[in-house]
């Protein structure tokens, strides 16, 4: 229906965060437990992976050229071809139980992202922004598990979750930065639906959720009805973005984490990098600022 396939049979472990990078008309992203980064060009399919001593769990395409990212206690500059990974700034280094997850770009070039408690129990997360002169801001707090920060197309609307507490939360967002009227969204009930995880919005300023438990991206109208569901051969569904030259292919990611011997026997494609036609188009990938 949606012209579903697996473009990268790979056995992550937690594969999250896919990024559309224009310039170079490839797909990156993550497999946070196993610290890798991966790189799918589409003019060929060619593939490149490239494994770190820390977990690097988002990444977002600088202005200047190069890749930034977050990695365990915080941002950094992250140079793929000489493994470096250059520290911005970690305002979680004391914090031993605590890593930093999900993140995204604005239109601004702000690089919004969250931390989380690693046993994904305790409310010890906190959402950061870091502006283009490198301050960091905490935004917002108590939250288990950080996850798809994403924005409306006039970039008045946060998105943001709580994986744990299965809630998205809305915030306005002003132009400066700020955010507040914080308030539900979406709330998952239902034990089939799993949890939400990473997020991306359309063109039509709709919402593409990944489920994680859930085997299924739900598309909602910004009022929160759901629109659309694409059913997924895996259970966790961990994040989406929109790529291609006409920003009409959505790429998606998936993990093995949580499942046992038996569930990957029944679902071996899980880990992989999928894609579909959902009919809709996305929007522009912004680049980080810093």
């Amino acid at each position: 229906m949606h012209d579903l396939k697996c473009v990268w049979e790979e056995p992550a472990v937690l594969g999250e965060g896919p990024l559309w990078v224009a310039r170079e008309n490839a797909v990156y992203w993550v497999d946070i437990v196993s610290k890798k980064v991966h790189r799918c060009a589409l003019a060929d399919g060619a593939r490149r992976t490239w494994t770190f001593e820390t977990e690097v769990t988002s990444l977002a395409a600088r202005q200047q050229g190069g890749l930034a990212g977050t990695v365990r206690d915080g941002f950094a500059f992250i140079d793929l071809e000489t493994g470096t990974i250059e520290p911005i700034v970690m305002p979680e280094t004391e914090m031993a139980d605590n890593r930093f997850n999900d993140g995204k770009v604005d239109e601004k070039g702000r690089y919004w992202a969250g931390s989380m408690d690693d046993g994904e129990k305790l409310a010890t997360g906190s959402l950061y922004r870091l502006d283009g002169d490198l301050s960091l801001n905490k935004m917002d707090e108590n939250y288990s598990i950080t996850n798809g920060p994403a924005f409306s197309v006039d970039s008045r609307t946060l998105y943001h979750t709580d994986t744990a507490k299965r809630m998205i939360f809305a915030f306005d967002l002003s132009a400066d930065g700020a955010i507040s009227n914080k308030r539900i969204f979406v709330q998952l009930k239902a034990e089939e639906e799993g949890y939400p995880d990473g997020m991306t919005v359309d063109s039509e300023n709709c919402i593409w959720l990944a489920h994680f438990a859930g085997s299924r991206i739900t598309r909602y109208s910004p009022e929160g009805k759901i629109l659309n569901v694409i059913s997924m051969p895996v259970p966790n569904i961990t994040s989406c973005t929109f790529a291609g030259a006409d920003l009409d292919t959505l790429y998606i990611t998936t993990a093995r984490h949580m499942l046992n011997e038996a569930d990957v026997r029944k679902y071996p494609l899980s880990g992989s990098l999928f894609s579909c036609k959902p009919g809709v188009t996305g929007l522009p990938t912004p680049s980080f600022a810093g």
